[in-house]
């Protein structure tokens, strides 16, 4: 008997969400607890509460709604930490909700050209291989372009994801010109009517200003193969790296036009809510989120699910 129902599987990617967000989800809980045990609900609470949301990252304006939704009709009453927790899922679902988007495949574009952009670190390579391992488990054929010819660890990564995806790979030496490659890559991706072109860049974020040129060149390299390239660009953001993430997609979406987020390493930290801050202030979609190194742990978004998980509520 198949033991690999929706149900089951999706069963046991709530329970990697939930416990790769645990860190986030104890902090707020904990402190949340502590806090109404003390005392009936007044506004220091409420400040208290405030706080804590702030800690883990949620931004301010998120911080004060759910604060201030805590206190309606509670004033002078005891409030229980489960109640606290369902008002922090409601709201931060409220927030995530419009941004949690399906990563849609034109299936009239051939090939479907993902530029992936992000600083080093933030798993962008690793991100690319579970990628194509899901697209050709979809059976749709996968091309990867390596861009980041800076470093030659993300080129040799990439190619042992295209073994294991039985993805071809485009990559030059090291140093070599990356906007050429993805010429050369789309180029060859077209010919062979492959259905996606997943393309690597580099990420060294010392120098700004040449980074970002040089992403503005693929684009514009890619464009004389096809004018409508790329077709998506994702941003692969580290959930550790909290508040600098703000300043991450503002950089990325002004040079590349980033189209979605996709958010990694969410089981390493009690900074989680930041992804809820991003949701709020750049309204971007986000098409995956990432809880572990394995290729079942990249997974399409949902705002219920992340938000239960986020405030600590259990399946």
């Amino acid at each position: 008997m198949n033991d690999t129902t929706p149900e089951k599987s999706k069963m046991s990617w709530w329970r990697r969400l939930s416990s790769g967000l645990k860190r986030t989800s104890s902090s707020i809980g904990a402190a949340v607890a502590d806090l109404v045990t003390k005392r009936k609900l007044d506004r220091a609470m409420l400040e208290d509460i405030e706080d804590v949301l702030l800690r883990a990252d949620l931004g301010t304006e998120v911080a004060a709604r759910v604060a201030a939704s805590v206190g309606v009709g509670r004033y002078d009453k005891s409030i229980s930490a489960d109640e606290v927790k369902s008002v922090v899922a409601a709201e931060v679902e409220k927030v995530l909700a419009p941004v949690a988007r399906s990563l849609v495949i034109d299936e009239t574009r051939k090939p479907f050209v993902i530029l992936v952009v992000g600083v080093n670190g933030s798993g962008k390579t690793t991100t690319i291989g579970k990628l194509a391992a899901k697209f050709s488990a979809e059976g749709r054929k996968v091309m990867l372009a390596a861009g980041d010819t800076f470093r030659a660890a993300a080129i040799e990564q990439l190619k042992v994801w295209g073994e294991r995806t039985k993805s071809p790979v485009i990559a030059g030496a090291q140093g070599s010109d990356s906007a050429s490659l993805a010429f050369n890559s789309l180029s060859a991706a077209k010919e062979g009517r492959l259905d996606v072109l997943l393309v690597d860049t580099a990420g060294r974020l010392q120098n700004k200003a040449e980074l970002m040129k040089e992403l503005e060149k693929i684009v514009r390299v890619m464009r004389k193969v096809d004018d409508t390239a790329p077709h998506a660009v994702l941003l692969v953001l580290d959930a550790t790296v909290g508040q600098n993430a703000l300043s991450q997609v503002e950089a990325f979406h002004r040079t590349a036009g980033v189209t979605g987020l996709v958010m990694t390493k969410l089981d390493g930290t009690a900074r989680g809510g930041i992804l809820v801050a991003l949701a709020e202030k750049y309204r971007l979609p986000v098409h995956f989120i990432g809880v572990g190194e394995g290729v079942e742990d990249l997974a399409p978004f949902t705002a219920r699910d992340f938000a239960q998980a986020i405030a600590g509520i259990e399946a």
